[in-house]
């Protein structure tokens, strides 16, 4: 099967400016949503949606239901294994050194855990205690867990019902759903982690944004896909939202707050509930990338380094949380706790490690070809 090293390579990138984003350096404000009101977190999240409908469909094609939805296990398992390794390594070394040198920024990072171990401990191996930086794998493992049912049933169904269905969960989203929820868990299960801990990202929100990707992978299977076309007047639109919102997020007074002290008006900008106004500034960026992006890679020399990081996006992302949270424990989160030259030696660092263990990787976080997987037992 065909591999996009196009779609490596933007995967890079958002794996490198996420870690931008994370390390406090001088760079984390400038470099923070660097394209508009849309982050690194949303191209990660819809680009891997994409991949995974464009992989697990057409193992779903050619093996059958069954052989998707085991591959879509054994993906599931391998992330709740990284994710619950690195909840080991923040729960025992980043929070014994924290305590040790009474550092600010890990104490508050793991304030649950330390106050309530026992129960930090095991509801964050069930996925619902979710530490500030270590809330995005357990998303992912949620979405990978609803995807193979999506899955067979748009392939069978259309996509259709699947998307207007998603963008209704999206909308109650917006309105408190997500509360709804967590007040029903604490009153009919007991559940007694704080709903603050659970997580920045607001899941029933999101995942309106990977049922697009996995739909816009899934699709490029069809028999009678054709490659994606938009109308001239399109692209206009696309570009001047996106220019406008570039020139609003980096020449405005507020910076990533587009509205400043104005909570309400900033909901529809806001990154955790994926609010309306930043889906619109996403889906133009999306428009301009599909629309221009061929051409431009055409024209640009291929970046060798940002499609390995980007092919190996779990390993990498699994040693980006622990550079980050190397760096917490021995500097805080002060992003001037460095000189500029100290910031460049620390990215150049931490970039270099990351590197190093896409290569090391190389070829473990690649999913199978469907002739690889499996095929279905004949029924009689």
């Amino acid at each position: 099967m065909k591999r996009y090293w196009e779609i490596d390579a933007l995967r890079g990138l958002m794996l490198v400016l996420m870690t931008v984003t994370h390390l406090p350096t001088r760079l984390t404000d400038p470099l923070g949503q660097p394209f508009g009101f849309v982050s690194a977190a949303e191209g990660f999240v819809l680009l891997s949606a994409f991949v995974a409908g464009l992989v697990y469909s057409r193992i779903g094609h050619v093996r059958g239901v069954d052989s998707m939805r085991q591959a879509f296990w054994r993906r599931v398992l391998k992330v709740y294994l990284c994710q619950a390794a690195i909840l080991l390594f923040l729960f025992t070394v980043i929070a014994a050194l924290g305590v040790h040198i009474d550092q600010p920024a890990v104490k508050n990072l793991v304030s649950y855990y330390l106050a309530e171990p026992r129960d930090g401990f095991l509801f964050g191996l069930l996925l619902i205690y979710e530490p500030p930086l270590l809330d995005i794998l357990p998303m992912y493992i949620f979405f990978m867990l609803m995807s193979p049912w999506v899955l067979a049933f748009a392939m069978r169904h259309g996509w259709t019902l699947v998307m207007v269905a998603s963008a209704t969960v999206w909308a109650m989203a917006q309105f408190g759903l997500s509360e709804w929820v967590y007040g029903l868990a604490v009153r009919y299960l007991g559940v007694p982690v704080p709903f603050h801990e659970m997580g920045a990202f607001n899941t029933y929100a999101w995942q309106f944004l990977w049922f697009a990707g996995l739909c816009l992978g899934a699709s490029r299977n069809a028999p009678d896909a054709r490659p994606l076309r938009f109308p001239a007047w399109l692209l206009a639109a696309a570009a001047g939202i996106a220019l406008y919102g570039f020139y609003w997020r980096h020449t405005g007074i507020n910076g990533q707050a587009p509205f400043g002290g104005d909570v309400e008006m900033n909901l529809l900008f806001d990154k955790w509930q994926l609010g309306p106004l930043r889906i619109v500034n996403l889906v133009a960026l999306g428009i301009l990338a599909v629309g221009f992006g061929p051409a431009l890679m055409r024209k640009i020399p291929r970046l060798h380094w940002l499609e390995a990081m980007g092919s190996a996006s779990l390993p990498v992302f699994c040693a980006h949380l622990v550079a980050v949270l190397l760096v917490l424990a021995f500097y805080g989160d002060n992003q001037l706790a460095r000189p500029w030259w100290g910031d460049g030696l620390l990215l150049a660092a931490v970039f270099a490690g990351m590197y190093f263990v896409a290569r090391f990787t190389r070829g473990a976080d690649v999913p199978p070809p469907a002739d690889d997987v499996p095929s279905e037992p004949a029924r009689a």
